[in-house]
């Protein structure tokens, strides 16, 4: 199989064509233009030549009148030694011929072209004193072919120089030109889990490759985040499970260095199973954000009242928030077709986010609000202010305000919000947060269909 030709070739062979084509076109049409002009040329001289002839034979309407004129004829045509003259009778038969071993020419009155194996020939033909004689004036003109020859091999001669010398420049203007396509492939080819920081110079690239190179720049910057956020994440998720894991492996190895009653076995146990039971709920919110990302997440769509879904999440929290001395409240109602168990899981870990980190004697308010094409709703606690800087973080997995702290369950581990933020989206819909005024606010909007 052939191999492919590159595009710098290709741009080559391209501009090589394409002069050699302008090239050959104006080389046809400046022989031709040339030949006309010839043409032209002969014809006034042969014309100036026919009217002293017709006034030196007029009169001439048989041999015998035409001997007497024959003298004066071959003393003019003597100082001519390119043009010849043969005059025929009417019947065909030829009166006088100054060159013997000149071709026929066509009898027809007009113009024409001779040509034999030494000599080129352009004749004129008119016929004398009424039809009774015809004259022929033969002029020479080996020299204007012999000129012309020259310049058609001259033409094919500048076809093919210029044809390979633009290849040779086309080859090379190709290569300058690609050379921004090359430095892409070498920023290409470096890329890699370690070197996500090299960028190609978009003030250098052409106006066509620009934004190409912006393009690409921008695909390292998403590349270069999204590993760092990976990299991140597997810290994290190390981080996480080796603290129960060290609790399991420390609390075994002292339960096992004497022997217990079987109360204290048992509470050995529990005190394992929590860690394990955390350590499961962490795992399956991983598998569940994992779906997520690969949009597996098919929420199902049946009619619900969020309001109601509200107040029995409000219920249910109820007494956490009266311990905590935290007010509960909602306001507003919405329709909504989604997946109840998702909003639900959602909605909960809204709540109890705002009930961490709402003080004694705050408030937490729910709203419902339906607008047009979409139902909008939110969270609002009262509580320390947070940086806009650290807003858009708060839904990255394992992220938390305060590193060094760790709740006990998995929502608490800094998978709450970015479960909801998930959730969400499935739906279709968008999720922020906002803190001002002494207030937080999770705003969530979901279309209605």
């Amino acid at each position: 199989m052939m191999r492919r030709l590159s595009l710098g070739s290709r741009l080559a062979l391209l501009f090589a064509a394409c002069t050699a084509v302008v090239s050959l076109t104006a080389g046809i049409l400046f022989s031709r233009a040339s030949e006309t002009h010839f043409i032209e040329l002969d014809q006034q001289l042969l014309n100036s030549r026919l009217s002293l002839l017709r006034q030196m034979l007029e009169g001439a309407d048989d041999p015998a009148s035409l001997a007497p004129r024959l003298p004066a004829l071959q003393a003019e045509l003597s100082h001519q030694a390119d043009l010849a003259v043969r005059i025929r009778g009417s019947d065909g038969r030829i009166w006088f011929d100054s060159q013997p071993g000149l071709p026929d020419s066509p009898q027809q009155v007009g113009l024409s072209t001779l040509h034999t194996s030494a000599s080129d020939y352009r004749s004129l033909c008119v016929n004398l004193n009424n039809g009774k004689a015809q004259l022929t004036l033969f002029l020479d003109i080996t020299h204007h072919q012999h000129f012309l020859q020259r310049m058609q091999q001259l033409i094919w001669l500048t076809v093919g120089l210029s044809a390979l010398a633009t290849a040779l420049l086309g080859a090379w203007a190709a290569r300058s030109g690609l050379r921004p396509l090359r430095q892409m492939g070498e920023v290409a080819s470096g890329v890699s889990a370690r070197s996500l920081t090299t960028r190609l110079p978009e003030g250098q690239m052409p106006v066509e490759l620009a934004e190409l190179a912006q393009t690409v720049n921008a695909m390292l910057e998403r590349l270069d985040d999204a590993f760092q956020r990976l990299s991140a994440f597997s810290a994290d998720i190390a981080h996480e499970l080796r603290t129960p894991l060290s609790n399991l492996l420390t609390h075994t190895q002292v339960t096992l260095t004497r022997p217990r009653s079987l109360d204290e076995y048992r509470e050995a146990l529990h005190s394992n199973l929590e860690e394990l039971q955390w350590m499961a709920q962490l795992v399956n919110d991983m598998l569940y954000l994992a779906k997520a990302d690969h949009g597996l997440l098919m929420p199902s769509r049946q009619q619900l009242a969020l309001e109601d879904e509200a107040d029995a999440l409000l219920e249910y929290y109820a007494p956490l928030a009266e311990d905590a001395d935290v007010r509960l409240s909602r306001e507003g109602q919405a329709p909504l077709a989604g997946d109840r168990h998702m909003l639900r899981r959602a909605l909960s870990n809204l709540l109890d986010n705002a009930l961490r980190f709402t003080p004694a004697g705050g408030e937490i308010r729910v709203t419902l609000e339906q607008r047009e094409g979409l139902v909008r709703l939110q969270v609002a606690n009262r509580g320390e202010p947070i940086d806009p800087a650290l807003l858009p973080k708060l839904f990255d997995r394992f992220y938390r305000a305060d590193p060094a702290r760790r709740e006990g369950s998995s929502e608490h581990a800094g998978l709450g919000l970015a479960i909801t933020r998930s959730i969400v989206q499935a739906h279709g819909g968008s999720i922020h947060g906002e803190s001002a005024g002494g207030w937080t606010r999770f705003v969530i909007d979901l279309p209605t269909v």
